[in-house]
């Protein structure tokens, strides 16, 4: 049953809710150092042990064939392989509008040129949880951005099947996105690979993809060494709606996101006690029929919430505070009511924008900041796999102009080598 929350104690439960996204890696840390530095230090050697402890495979050639790529494409149901060309198409029509240029300026007057160098990541890792559970959006929604970008070498690894396969579905979206390399393993093991390289795997400068609490730490532990696009916590998704939306539709919303994991949070947040009640009666129908219903009830249970609030204005000021992962407003005038948004990951607008349609199809990515970091973070982009170098050239005659102030500020905070490489340019 999912918990209808009063104004009074809205605080208490948006800290529990935050509070759920502070993983525990305390507990696993010293475990999963050890198998990244063993990885580090010991190259193929350690991979192939643990490639066959955790994922079930041995063999000396992790790299995934021309020929099994082939095959997943001649195998996977057709219209399953249309609709993964369908949502790249979608996915590289929006990330396309990102990709930036180098610039450059001239600020007041013309012997002096500044500006900025833009340039891709030359070599970038990507891992797509596999086995049991099938990613195909997951390498859409990393790979895409990466190839706008320019990145020479995008490496994908990804878990196998019990049969020591990757899925079709997988494999079909990597050949689509053009992924260069694909490795067959995953774990802290696989990312301990990408951030140092191996004798057969090559060393990336950036490491993209979600994963399990292993994974996380594992990107954690490496990420003073390699790029990492973040530390993603639970999902969640946080729905804001009035007396008008249709309880049906939210309490399937809610199950959208229950059903990834007993961590995942689902919140309305509504001034309507009639609609919180008939969302609650939905839910309970709902969640019977679902194949995964025993993960949904124990998310629902442990982190779903119902806060009612007095006004649409208070209700919009609560997504605000979570600012959460995913946020619907299934409002009378979602135009007008998301401008004042302030800190979400993404934005879904009245009835027929569900977020599922984020997650796999419209264009936007779905790797987005968890647990409140949309405050100050953004989904992945293109600018995740650019990096950019600042430009700068001043003529004799615009240094002098300038060299009092530059001297100025380096005496003032005692760096005089720096005031003197000023000073001798200037040297009679």
């Amino acid at each position: 049953m999912i918990k209808i929350i009063k104004e009074k104690n809205n605080k208490e439960f948006i800290k529990e809710l935050n509070s759920r996204s502070s993983l525990d890696y305390k507990k696993i840390m010293d475990e999963v150092k050890i198998i990244v530095d063993d990885v580090k230090i010991n190259g193929d050697k350690a991979l192939r042990k643990y490639a066959e402890k955790f994922d079930g495979i041995k063999t000396k050639d992790f790299l995934v064939t021309e020929e099994e790529i082939n095959r997943a494409m001649e195998n996977l149901d057709k219209e399953m392989l249309q609709t993964i060309k369908n949502a790249y198409e979608n996915v590289y029509d929006f990330h396309k509008r990102q990709i930036r240029k180098t610039s450059t300026y001239k600020p007041h007057n013309k012997d002096i040129i500044l500006g900025q160098i833009i340039k891709p990541i030359k070599k970038a890792g990507i891992y797509v949880p596999g086995g049991k559970a099938a990613y195909p959006s997951t390498v859409i929604m990393n790979a895409v951005p990466a190839k706008i970008a320019g990145v020479e070498e995008l490496i994908m690894i990804t878990p196998v099947k019990e049969d020591g396969r990757v899925l079709d579905s997988i494999l079909a979206a990597a050949s689509i996105c053009g992924v260069d390399k694909i490795y067959k393993f995953g774990g802290p093991h696989g990312i301990s690979a990408l951030a140092y390289g191996t004798e057969s795997v090559p060393k990336v400068y950036k490491i993209t993809g979600p994963g399990n609490i292993y994974v996380s730490a594992a990107k954690k532990i490496v990420s003073d060494i390699v790029g990492i696009d973040m530390i993603a916590g639970p999902s969640e998704i946080l729905i804001v709606a009035d007396k008008n939306a249709n309880p049906k539709y939210i309490a399937a919303d809610l199950i959208s996101q229950a059903e990834h994991d007993e961590m995942a949070a689902s919140i309305l947040v509504t001034d309507s006690y009639k609609l919180a009640e008939k969302v609650s009666e939905n839910l309970e129908n709902l969640i019977s029929k679902m194949e995964r219903k025993e993960i949904i009830s124990k998310s629902i249970n442990n982190y779903g919430g119902i806060i009612l609030t007095d006004s649409l204005n208070e209700s919009l000021e609560i997504a605000n505070e979570i600012a959460p992962e995913h946020l619907e407003l299934l409002t009378t005038n979602p135009f007008e009511d998301y401008k004042k948004i302030e800190n979400a990951g993404a934005v879904f607008l009245g009835e027929y924008s569900p977020e599922p349609v984020g997650d796999y199809y419209a264009g936007p990515n779905h790797t987005l900041p968890t647990s409140g970091t949309s405050k100050y973070s953004s989904a992945l982009s293109v600018d995740d796999f650019i990096k950019k170098t600042s430009l700068i050239y001043y003529s004799k005659e615009s240094l002098e102009k300038s060299k009092d102030d530059i001297i100025r500020f380096a005496e003032n905070e005692g760096l005089y080598g720096h005031a003197e490489s000023i000073k001798i340019r200037f040297e009679e």
